[in-house]
């Protein structure tokens, strides 16, 4: 099966799962206390904003290695959110299977992207 290029960020499977993980961190920290409001909250919740933004940025640049970079960044971002999911659990606000799914899957989407731009260049 021939895969069409994608014309937009929109496009990209990775994109619109690492909008829905988003969708469910905004979900799931709607329920923790108004004290992490400032704190886990906000903390867990950009750095979750920051995958597809960061896989949006990165579709638009020209080389491979920028290209990269910014995936390499989401990475990064989503690392920190597996880390925001054990301390929520830790703290005693829940644990969340659905978002770990998630993660997981957005984490090995990332990585096969990453992998497929690498190739293409050499």
């Amino acid at each position: 099966m021939e895969r069409k290029a994608a014309k937009s960020f929109e496009d990209l499977i990775v994109w619109q799962k690492a909008h829905q993980f988003v969708l469910l961190v905004y979900n799931y920290t709607s329920k923790f206390p108004n004290s992490e409001i400032y704190g886990l909250i906000s903390q867990f919740r950009r750095a979750a904003v920051s995958v597809p933004a960061n896989i949006s940025e990165g579709f638009k640049k020209k080389g491979n290695a920028d290209k990269v970079r910014f995936l390499n960044i989401s990475q990064g971002s989503l690392e920190e959110c597996r880390y925001y999911l054990i301390l929520s659990k830790d703290l005693g606000y829940g644990h969340n299977e659905e978002l770990n799914q998630q993660l997981t899957e957005v984490s090995k989407l990332l990585q096969s992207y990453m992998s497929s731009i690498l190739k293409s260049s050499s």
